[in-house]
């Protein structure tokens, strides 16, 4: 089996920085030979001080393919819950086009209750928001590459609905759905996705990707023809005392314990992030998103030095 290009990526939450510096860290990740480059979805800032400023992440998006020329681009990921799918193909539709074809569209089925209860927004079951998702999965592909569909949904409606232009790419923008539930949401991966994005170590990927693989089979899926995505917290150095707050942070966002996030984080010396990507990479993983939370502009520019050129051909 060929082996497939590995990819290397960076998600910069809008509630770590400002414009500016938002525009400056994509335009340097573009110089450095990043592939992709990404907002996350949140209204207000997570994890942290809600009243923390939050930029929209798809405006964002709009505007950063104008400051940006080869970067693919995306939201990791966005909220179905957030947007009716009629407005959410649109919008990724425009920021196809404004890029020129660089969209990566993510989608995930939604997770952050307490937003949803600020806001009023209707939040439900598990079950209902996977259900949610595969049925706006189904309408945005189907006003993507059909002249006048209808859809009749549980949830979402179309009636001989006309959706102009279409974008760029075709069939349609790569669809990334990101998630970790065994039950509902892989199905999911397995009837719809180009690219599946989640978190955890590579036992944990290996795991899932054989779980991932017989539902790709019941769909008659090339389980391979997926791509793998981590997202994922480094930090290269030579000093793993310094970054004990960026573990212990990351231990208490996932709920795990500290030697769990250590397995699920690319630490430690050049040689040994290497060596921990090898590992994913071994698990079937080929796309590697840094998180950038915040933003530590020494290790953004050492894994580009370091790191990346080793998986270059």
């Amino acid at each position: 089996m060929a082996v497939k290009r590995v990819r290397f990526g960076i998600q910069t939450g809008q509630q770590f920085a400002s414009w500016d510096e938002i525009v400056r860290i994509w335009q340097r990740a573009e110089a450095l030979g990043y592939d992709t480059a990404w907002t996350y979805d949140h209204f207000v800032a997570v994890m942290m001080d809600p009243f923390d400023p939050c930029l929209e992440s798809w405006s964002c998006l709009a505007a950063l393919a104008v400051h940006t020329q080869r970067i693919r681009i995306g939201a990791l990921v966005t909220g179905n819950t957030y947007r009716h799918p009629v407005i959410l193909a649109k919008i990724a539709t425009t920021v196809d086009v404004i890029s020129n074809g660089r969209l990566e569209f993510g989608i995930g089925a939604g997770w952050y209750e307490p937003e949803h209860t600020m806001f009023g927004l209707p939040f439900g079951s598990v079950r209902s928001r996977c259900e949610r998702l595969e049925e706006a999965l189904t309408v945005i592909r189907a006003l993507w590459s059909e002249r006048q569909p209808s859809v009749s949904g549980t949830h979402y409606q179309l009636s001989a609905a006309i959706a102009e232009p279409k974008p760029v790419q075709r069939p349609h923008p790569p669809i990334t759905v990101a998630g970790a539930g065994e039950q509902r949401l892989l199905p999911i991966v397995a009837r719809h996705a180009d690219t599946w994005s989640s978190f955890g170590s590579p036992a944990v990927y290996r795991r899932k990707i054989e779980i991932l693989r017989r539902y790709c089979d019941t769909a008659q899926r090339d389980c391979e023809a997926i791509e793998k995505q981590v997202l994922v917290p480094a930090a290269i150095t030579d000093d793993l005392s310094s970054a004990a707050p960026l573990i212990q942070g990351y231990a208490m966002y996932q709920g795990i314990s500290e030697d769990e996030a250590r397995e699920w984080m690319l630490l430690g010396s050049a040689g040994d992030v290497r060596r921990q990507i090898d590992a994913f990479v071994s698990a079937g993983v080929t796309h590697f998103v840094l998180t950038l939370s915040p933003y530590n502009f020494d290790v953004f520019e050492r894994f580009a030095a370091e790191v990346m050129p080793y998986y270059r051909s």
